[in-house]
């Protein structure tokens, strides 16, 4: 059940950076893919960092900026591709 709550929370925040980061945009499924490795980038990262998540609003939340960052990533290295 909480694998399913994980997708779902990626999902959602693919979609959120995905409307937030116009023109870096990989399209509904590929904003989808990375809202879930953003989700596990962002949990990662920000864990390292000693921030956690607390409630689906926080882990959406933290899942939103992970893909932002994912995003901005993927987007930065298509560029120079």
């Amino acid at each position: 059940m909480r694998f399913i709550l994980f997708l779902l929370v990626g999902l959602a925040a693919g979609w959120i950076s995905g409307q937030l980061m116009k023109g870096k945009s990989f399209g509904l499924a590929g904003n989808l893919f990375v809202g879930v490795a953003g989700a596990m980038f962002g949990g990662l990262i920000l864990g390292v960092l000693g921030i956690h998540a607390s409630g689906i609003l926080g882990q959406l939340l933290l899942a939103s900026v992970g893909a932002m960052l994912f995003l901005g990533g993927l987007s930065m290295m298509k560029k120079q591709l």
